[in-house]
């Protein structure tokens, strides 16, 4: 929760610097540590805890003392690259960091790999595990190249995006949704044995997960062949979708009775941005559609935050308030509904924004109203944190 809160706070400097008149600090510099400590030092390392424990449900036994050491280790990068980026951006501080959270990262995937292969065969989360740690793995590779480019000066600028939307997608649509899938299943496995469609789900994700990549770079004029398979890897994952929900709906009875309430509605808020996504994803093989969308960058910041924050980081919160590992408290309630109030109205903004932006139409004081709601995001976080260390009063 802490670690939220340092994104957030990130969020909020990055927002005044753009509304405000503040010299200090290099945007571009807090813009690549607020995205690399959000995806290392938020959703890596609550999916590593919460990977952690799922095994320790499932398996007989397992080295937890090397999960720990991992979790620290991941815990030091993290906070290496959030203040090397702050100072340097990418620079050979920095970069170092990068590369050591990759090998850290490595060795997760290999220990938890071995792990993924020892849990029952009928396991619903077993193959979502593996293709999440796969896909984690592949990521790194759009980062190599782009570190590679920031070494070596020489800069090509397809190479360069292509890069940076390789390590996005893969990590966005691999390592965190598997794993939120695979963590969620494990959650409501007992009530799957006799209406589970996620298997032809996980197939439909996992096949598509490549070549969906290559929607990301449709501005670079792909090959005609190329073009198809990516149409078809947009409609899989909204089949696949379909199916997932499908089974979600015939154990809605069992998923009730087992998270309180509030956790149902935050759920059903992730579903329906799911769907949002998954649509979106299908509308941009429209090449005009597509053309448009990656012009704008209030575009591209509202489907990244669509993902990362309405998504994964609501999905992440619900699931650790619904399982005890966040205090059941009123004030972690009232905590969870800011932050999540901060989200939905910052996406409707970025939104608003992104659309005016095709008639070239300029909103006034948009920056300004971005920064309000990015105070909502930062006293959220802050209220998660101070609730934690307040004694149970439901």
């Amino acid at each position: 929760m802490i670690n939220l809160c340092v994104v957030a706070m990130l969020g909020t400097l990055m927002r005044y610097k753009i509304g405000f008149a503040f010299p200090h600090f290099e945007q571009k510099y807090l813009q690549e540590a607020h995205s690399h400590f959000a995806f290392a030092g938020w959703i890596t390392q609550s999916i590593y805890l919460l990977i952690l424990r799922l095994f320790r449900n499932n398996l007989p036994s397992i080295n937890e003392r090397i999960y720990h050491w991992l979790q620290m280790a991941n815990l030091v990068t993290a906070y290496g690259m959030l203040i090397s980026f702050t100072i340097q951006g990418y620079g050979p501080v920095s970069i170092a960091f990068a590369t050591a959270s990759i090998v850290v990262g490595y060795i997760f995937s290999y220990i938890a790999f071995l792990d993924a292969t020892r849990l029952e065969q009928s396991h619903p989360a077993k193959n979502w595990i593996k293709a999440a740690i796969l896909f984690g793995i592949l990521s790194t590779a759009g980062t190599i190249v782009l570190s590679r480019m920031m070494i070596t000066r020489e800069f090509d600028q397809a190479t360069y995006l292509g890069s940076i939307y390789f390590f996005l997608h893969f990590q966005y649509n691999g390592w965190f949704m598997m794993a939120c899938f695979a963590i969620w299943l494990d959650s409501i496995k007992t009530a799957l044995l006799k209406t589970d469609h996620t298997r032809f789900a996980f197939w439909a994700f996992f096949l598509s997960g490549i070549p969906a990549y290559f929607l990301s770079t449709l501005w670079a004029h792909i090959p005609g062949w190329l073009y198809v398979f990516v149409v078809l890897s947009a409609v899989f994952q909204v089949i696949a979708w379909w199916y997932f929900v499908r089974t979600m709906n015939a154990n809605k009875t069992f998923i009730s009775a087992l998270y309180p309430k509030l956790v149902s509605w935050l759920l059903i808020l992730v579903s329906l941005s799911l769907t949002l996504k998954l649509f979106l994803q299908l509308a941009s093989t429209i090449p005009y559609v597509s053309k448009l969308a990656f012009s704008f960058r209030p575009i591209v910041i509202a489907y990244l935050h669509l993902v990362l924050l309405l998504i994964i980081s609501v999905f992440l919160l619900s699931f650790l308030y619904g399982t005890g590992l966040l205090k059941q408290t009123r004030a972690t309630r009232v905590a969870l509904i800011v932050f999540v109030t901060g989200v939905i109205l910052n996406e409707v903004v970025l939104a608003t924004q992104g659309i005016a932006a095709f008639s070239y139409t300029i909103i006034p004081g948009v920056n300004q109203v971005l920064f309000g709601i990015a105070l909502i995001l930062l006293s959220g976080t802050g209220l998660l944190v101070a609730s934690q260390y307040r004694k149970p009063m439901q």
